[in-house]
Formats: C-alpha cells, sequence, structure tokens
C-alpha cells in the first residue's frame, strides 16, 4: 500500500466515529481543519437552527477560524469568552451567561476509541456546558486526542494536555516550569473538573467532529 499512513489514520477514525455513534453523539469526519471549518459553518450549525453561540477554551476551534467567522454574522449573537481585552468578572459572568446560549463550541482533551469524552477543567464553564444547557453541542476534535480508553485519556491529560496548557495561559504552576503534574495546590491550578462524558442525552445533542489533522493540545 502506498499511502499506508493516511490509510491507518482514515480506518482508525472510522472505528472511532462508529463507537461514538454507538453512544449516541451524532459523528463526523473531516479530512483536515479548512473541511471541519467548513462542515460546521455551511452544514452542522444551520441545521440547528441555532442564533446564539459561545465557545469553550479550545485551541482546535481557535485553528479552525470558527471563533471569528461567527462574529462576522450580524445574524447571530455571540458570547465571545475568547476575549482577551474583558476583565475578569466580567468574563466569569460571560461564561455564565454562555451556559444558556443555542449552540456551544468546544474541543475535548481527549477521545477514546470505545467512543467517550475524557476532560479536565479549571473552572467547569467548558465541561458544565458539553453536559447541559446549550440545546446543541458542537466537539471538534483533531486525531491526536484519540486514545485507547478512559485511563489513557487521563494520563494523556495529566502527563501533556494539562502542563502544556498551564504554559499556553502562562499559569503560575509547578507544571508551567518543569512539565510534569505535581497534583498542585496552586491557586492558579487548571486541574479541577474532571468529566467523562460516557453517551449524548440527548441522543444527537452532542455533535462530533474528529478530523484527520493534528490540532490543539
Amino acid at each position: 500500500m502506498e499511502n499506508f499512513i493516511a490509510a491507518y489514520s482514515s480506518r482508525r477514525l472510522e472505528a472511532v466515529k462508529k463507537a461514538l455513534a454507538a453512544n449516541n453523539f451524532d459523528v463526523h469526519v473531516a479530512a483536515d481543519a479548512a473541511a471541519a471549518a467548513e462542515l460546521v459553518l455551511t452544514r452542522l450549525v444551520p441545521e440547528t437552527g441555532a442564533k446564539s453561540f459561545s465557545f469553550g477554551g479550545s485551541g482546535t476551534v481557535a485553528a479552525l477560524g470558527l471563533v471569528a467567522a461567527l462574529l462576522d454574522n450580524p445574524e447571530y449573537t455571540v458570547l465571545n469568552t475568547t476575549d482577551k481585552g474583558l476583565a475578569p468578572a466580567d468574563m466569569y459572568e460571560l461564561r455564565r451567561k454562555a451556559l444558556l446560549v443555542d449552540c456551544f463550541l468546544t474541543g475535548s482533551n481527549a477521545v477514546t476509541e470505545t467512543g467517550q469524552l475524557v476532560n479536565l477543567d479549571m473552572i467547569g464553564n467548558r465541561v458544565g456546558a458539553m453536559h447541559f444547557g446549550p440545546r446543541h453541542v458542537i466537539v471538534l476534535v483533531g486525531r491526536n486526542k484519540i486514545v485507547p480508553g478512559i485511563t489513557e485519556g487521563m494520563r494523556r491529560i495529566k502527563q501533556f494536555a494539562a502542563p502544556a496548557n498551564a504554559m499556553r495561559l502562562d499559569k503560575k504552576t509547578p507544571c508551567a516550569k518543569t512539565s510534569f503534574c505535581q497534583d498542585c495546590k496552586s491557586p492558579e491550578r487548571i486541574c479541577n473538573v474532571w468529566t467523562i462524558t460516557e453517551k449524548s442525552f440527548p441522543a444527537g445533542r452532542v455533535k462530533v467532529v474528529l478530523i484527520d489533522q493534528d490540532l490543539g493540545i
């Protein structure tokens, strides 16, 4: 087989798609970031009928340009929780309001081959919205987030995603200096709320887009 790496990646994503679908997620596969953005903006969002939107702090969502695209549409109300110009108190209130938008877009720290989403949050707004509040949730996931199971997902988060995100956010935590989790008691600790999403309820509320490209942390 000439392009065996591409074939491996494609088949693995299809297997994960099947596992997620069995757990009542509405699942789609996109060839790359550009295809994923087009899928979201031209198909998934219109199908929901959503008029109000917000976001989790996702590098994948940012890489796809979805925040800017939705903000540019005058028909939409967008609560931009990625706006660094907001005061902390204002940002907190905006995140509370984001729990009641029509559609919430985010990433996932890990997706298992058995069809679960595994996440670790700082204040819980992202995972809270994933599980209740917004009528629709769109989860964008690069192929690098796929792990065999829940244990491996939690290990990936603690050993890589959490320290890397602490560095990205310039947090004053031990892991931001060492790259290793210290199970710290830092006031800026970002590892506070674990969630494992076994199934989407109601069925199809959570839409997962698996992207055949390494994206996000």
